[in-house]
Parts: structure tokens; C-alpha cells; sequence
């Protein structure tokens, strides 16, 4: 009889061992779909903005500079007029978003 329990029970102990990595599994699965997914969803809708740029597009740099694209260089970089009508070199990287809104509201 006691056989018959302890062979009941080793299942039990084993189920256990995985039911302790089931909270760390879990906190893993919710890191990914509240931090990581959305970070890369972000990257890669930043990238197809920056590549759907074109001249006369108005943006914002990462250093708050507004300004519109006066053209586009095949070496990555963008001139853009700032409000003065001086312009400015930049990287295409350097974009942070449209600022078409912002400036209108500005004006």
C-alpha cells in the first residue's frame, strides 16, 4: 500500500517543478508583449516614415528643430529650410516625426 502512494506521488513532485517556473514563464510573456513588441512595432513604423520622406515634407529632428525638406541626397542626408530660409544638412536618421500639424498651428 505504502508503494502504491509513493508511485502516486512522484508524478505530483514533478508537475511541482514545473508549476515553479510557470510565474517566471508568465512574467517573461507579459515583459514581452508590454515592453519588447511594442518598442519594435515603434522602430519599425519610425523606419518606414523615414523612408517614406519626400521634398516639401515638413518634420521635426530629434533636436527639436522644425524645418521642410528642400531635397533628398542619395548619401542618407536630408537639406532642410528652417524658418528663416537658411538650410541645413542633416542626417535622414536624425528625423523624429511630421511636425505638418505643429507648424501650421504655429503660423
Amino acid at each position: 500500500m505504502l508503494q502504491v502512494i509513493s508511485l502516486m506521488s512522484a508524478p505530483q513532485g514533478q508537475q511541482g517543478g514545473i508549476m515553479s517556473f510557470l510565474p517566471l514563464i508568465a512574467i517573461v510573456v507579459v515583459f514581452y508583449f508590454f515592453m519588447i513588441r511594442p518598442q519594435m512595432k515603434k522602430a519599425k513604423d519610425q523606419k518606414k516614415y523615414i523612408e517614406a520622406l519626400k521634398k516639401g515634407d515638413k518634420i521635426l529632428t530629434i533636436g527639436g528643430i522644425y524645418g521642410k525638406i528642400n531635397e533628398i541626397r542619395e548619401d542618407g542626408s536630408i537639406v532642410m529650410e528652417v524658418e528663416d530660409g537658411s538650410k541645413m544638412r542633416i542626417s535622414k536618421n536624425a528625423v523624429s516625426m511630421d511636425a505638418t500639424t505643429t507648424i501650421n498651428q504655429n503660423s
